[in-house]
């Protein structure tokens, strides 16, 4: 994973207002279909973690852990969890997240 990478698109993501932050936020944009990707905060609580998950999984959406402090870091968002609209920042991130190799 490229973190300075992965921080500019979360950056433009937020700025673009393709993101919603807030873990009740994002399960009721999951839930309605307008958002389809997850990601989570490592010092996300295990219980969280867990529901965002189960409703991940139901939807088909995909759920990537951030390393710790990264979610706030990259967007100035205190929030554990943030969704993703669909648009082109999805395949970016995704991409970005799943590069081998790279720090």
């Amino acid at each position: 994973m490229n973190e300075a990478r992965l921080k500019g698109l979360l950056g433009l993501c937020v700025r673009a207002g393709q993101a919603v932050f807030g873990e009740e936020s994002c399960l009721k944009e999951l839930r309605k279909g307008q958002a389809v990707l997850m990601l989570m905060d490592g010092s996300i609580s295990a219980d969280a973690a867990e529901k965002a998950e189960r409703v991940c999984g139901r939807e088909d959406i995909p759920v990537r852990r951030l390393p710790e402090g990264l979610l706030q870091d990259a967007t100035g968002r205190p929030g554990k969890t943030m969704a993703v609209h669909p648009g082109g920042f999805v395949q970016s991130i995704l991409a970005c997240l799943d590069e081998e190799g790279q720090d």
